[in-house]
């Protein structure tokens, strides 16, 4: 009582200190590292946003004066300002290196990064190394930003900003499309890397993760299987950039070894998980180096720290620079000092030509890092960025020389030698799809000047007849089921075709009916020759439908429709009369615009909905947290992924007929069976293998094996929030809730991907 009495009044934060203490304490994820983050699956909640629910951005965007904020760049591109001067008069570089850094954290493997939500502005992004003074580009930016408030996002500013300076600088564009909405706080659901944020595991990372030679540079072998020069020479999936706090690869080599052809290797790993192949790869770096300069005036150890440990006198800025000015001529970002033409501000081919004329040799930049100078004292000097008169060195990274030492790079760099027309248009396309890939289909983007179609788009065709009616829709559901498939196979498809959809990039999903294409007709998880059946006999439904009149519909439609069918059998079974709603609207994507190497990645690595793990991708996790993050990509909250998991067991839907997880006697019918199993304390669960990877369920009064089930199963007994949604279904008067919020979690994935029916769209969202 006297120590209670004694801290009566007193301050909550007692015991702190300024400078960090406070929320440094331990948490839930420093206790327990490995918990089953469930609080992801509600990132930026509404409460985080202040343009409030009601705000409509494409309204928003429609009411933007396109040519009014294209101009306004341009004329804050050549306005120089004291406090961070520009390198040669021109802002157009910087812009450029900040819009590349923003849109090149795509990666192909899980959508994730990109230039959506502009995430460049919130940890861990906007500290890595990498990133070193993009806080500046966008602190200038801030006017235009203020200017134009809420008529354009950070995301689409900061794309428009280098594009717009790349037409400034010559180069042709091939247009712009807005559509990027900001998220209003960091990202906590990206594994960006086994070492941690700054590079090295967080049992080894240093007071100072700035002082001297970055961590993340020399740590790359947490990330990578096998030597640079091995034949096995993998990267973890599913990262792209070669080291922790880089965009692609490190500038100096490999680990700093200044060896080209290593370089050429992590390259094409790191470009290729970044959706770009070899002759984009060469375009983009070519193109993007044929402007401004690299910095590094001044060691790294004398740099402070990055954005999210910076001094609060530095009010948001990081990688304070004691030396000189802290800017211009004294500028350090990557290390590296010098630009690689002689006309760092005007598009040419100057970058290829230099490169190839000369022969080049290792030097050391004034903050000491590797790079490479011409040995020919005839070669052509570049300007310096800000004392006027001084000519410079050209430069040439150690990844600039993998171009040259690369066969088939070589290859690529010639033709654009000869050809420079083909190159402008190639960079042109290929700055097009950096900043667009992540976007989504077109029925997304917005503005006046979206450019052109290419098949990286995921495009789908726009609807050319009249669509099904309510009338038509009930008819046809009937005749779904008079074919007498089986509800499991009807459900089983609609899942296959909608279940793609990733919300990271926007790809994937039921509009286009790719699943009836390779490769995902193909994918051992969608049970091939049970979907052949499903489509074939849908076919023949279309076929006779199509016949009758103008109104036609798509198998894209047909497949999500013959679900619904069987969902609502499935719950009348159950003693539910339920109506699932149907859109109708989708169309069917061909095969000739499919690319389907980049449709392979969207193969489940774990999709526990239907209790299927690929166990030769290589991810290194438990099946349930990448369950998780299946869940996550298809926008779930946690008490619908817990819903569709359990509706969808009782259903049947294990990929392979299998027993795991399906805890009723009545496959088929929508019931709350597999919560009250899961449950239940009539059972022990008994692992098969110390791994625990599967288990049995064990009567207790018996001793007899009931169940079998997998950790995809079992997560949502064990994880105390989901255990609390499964006793809630489990319960008395839960099944008819059950059934209720699995039809609406049905619908909301069946229409994530239709960004073309927005109000129906914005319905199952609500």
């Amino acid at each position: 009582m006297k120590d209670h009495a004694a801290t009566q009044g007193a301050c909550p934060f007692r015991g702190t200190r300024i400078g960090g203490a406070l929320g440094s304490e331990p948490q839930l994820d420093h206790w327990w590292p490995n918990r089953l983050k469930v609080e992801l699956l509600h990132q930026d909640p509404p409460q985080s946003n202040p343009l409030g629910a009601d705000f409509d951005y494409a309204e928003a965007v429609a009411s933007l004066d396109y040519e009014a904020l294209k101009a306004d760049i341009r004329s804050f591109l050549h306005t120089s300002v004291e406090w961070w001067p520009s390198d040669y008069g021109h802002y157009g570089p910087q812009m450029n290196r900040m819009t590349w850094h923003s849109a090149g954290t795509y990666r192909i493997a899980d959508g994730r990064g990109g230039s959506s939500e502009g995430l460049q502005r919130f940890a861990p992004i906007n500290s890595w190394w990498d990133n070193g003074n993009t806080d500046k580009s966008r602190r200038l930016l801030l006017p235009i930003k203020l200017k134009y408030g809420s008529r354009v996002s950070w995301s689409d500013l900061m794309m428009l900003a280098g594009t717009v300076a790349l037409e400034d600088m010559g180069l042709p564009i091939q247009g712009f499309a807005f559509g990027r909405e900001d998220a209003w706080e960091a990202d906590r659901a990206t594994y960006w890397g086994p070492e941690g944020w700054n590079g090295k595991r967080p049992t080894e990372a240093p007071a100072h993760p700035q002082e001297g030679r970055p961590e993340q540079m020399v740590n790359r072998g947490l990330r990578w299987e096998g030597d640079v020069k091995d034949d096995h020479y993998d990267l973890e999936n599913p990262l792209a950039a070669s080291h922790q706090s880089l965009i692609y690869v490190d500038p100096e080599g490999p680990n700093g070894n200044g060896d080209p052809m290593d370089a050429a290797r992590d390259i094409r790993e790191t470009f290729a998980r970044m959706a770009m192949n070899d002759e984009e790869t060469v375009a983009l770096v070519a193109g993007g180096h044929a402007f401004g300069k690299s910095h590094g005036a001044v060691p790294a150890d004398q740099i402070g720290g990055a954005p999210e440990v910076a001094k609060m006198s530095e009010m948001g800025f990081g990688w304070a620079n004691p030396v000189g000015t802290g800017n211009a001529e004294y500028t350090s970002t990557n290390g590296i000092e010098g630009s690689w033409t002689p006309n760092p501000t005007r598009w040419d081919n100057d970058y290829l030509t230099n490169l190839f004329k000369f022969e080049w040799e290792q030097t050391r930049s004034p903050a000491g890092s590797l790079q490479w100078t011409p040995k020919d004292p005839d070669a052509p000097k570049t300007p310096d960025a800000h004392v006027p008169g001084q000519m410079n060195n050209l430069m040439m990274m150690t990844t600039d020389l993998a171009f040259k030492v690369d066969p088939e790079y070589r290859k690529i760099c010639e033709k654009f030698l000869a050809d420079f027309d083909y190159f402008t248009e190639a960079f042109s396309k290929a700055w097009h799809k950096l900043i667009h890939r992540d976007l989504g289909p077109t029925s997304r983007w917005l503005g006046p000047d979206q450019g052109g179609t290419f098949i990286w788009q995921d495009p789908v065709p726009e609807v050319d007849h009249p669509l099904v009616d309510d009338a038509q829709v009930a008819d046809l559901k009937r005749k779904v089921l008079d074919t007498g498939l089986p509800v499991r196979e009807l459900v089983a498809a609609a899942w296959a075709s909608a279940s793609t959809y990733r919300d990271s990039d926007k790809r994937g999903g039921a509009n286009g009916a790719r699943v009836q294409i390779a490769p995902q007709r193909g994918w051992d998880v969608n049970n091939p020759a049970q979907l052949d059946r499903v489509l074939r006999t849908l076919e023949g439904i279309k076929a006779e439908f199509d016949a009758q009149g103008a109104t036609k519909i798509s198998m894209a439609d047909l497949i999500v429709l013959a679900g619904c069918a069987g969902v609502e059998k499935a719950a009348r079974d159950g003693g539910h009369e339920v109506t699932v709603p149907f859109v109708p609207g989708r169309t069917d994507a061909t095969a000739e615009w499919t690319d389907e190497e980049s449709f392979e990645w969207l193969k489940p690595v774990v999709d526990g909905f239907r209790n299927y793990v690929n166990e030769d991708v290589g991810y290194h996790v438990a099946a349930e947290h990448l369950f998780l993050d299946k869940a996550a990509l298809l926008k779930l909250t946690a008490p619908e992924w817990t819903a569709l998991t359990g509706g969808l067991r009782v259903l049947d839907q294990n990929w392979d007929g299998s027993d795991w997880g399906i805890f009723t006697t009545r496959r088929g019918v929508l019931s709350n069976d597999f919560f009250k199993v899961l449950v239940s304390m009539d059972y022990a669960w008994k692992p098969h293998t110390e791994d625990e990877r599967t288990f049995d369920l064990v009567e207790r009064a018996t001793g007899q094996t009931k169940w079998k089930a997998t950790r995809c199963d079992l997560v949502f007994g064990v994880n105390t929030e989901l255990r609390q949604v499964s006793e809630f279904y489990a319960g008395s008067d839960g099944e008819a809730s059950l059934v209720r919020d699995f039809v609406k979690a049905w619908h909301k994935v069946m229409m994530l991907d239709r960004f073309d029916a927005k109000a129906a769209r914005k319905a199952a969202m609500a």
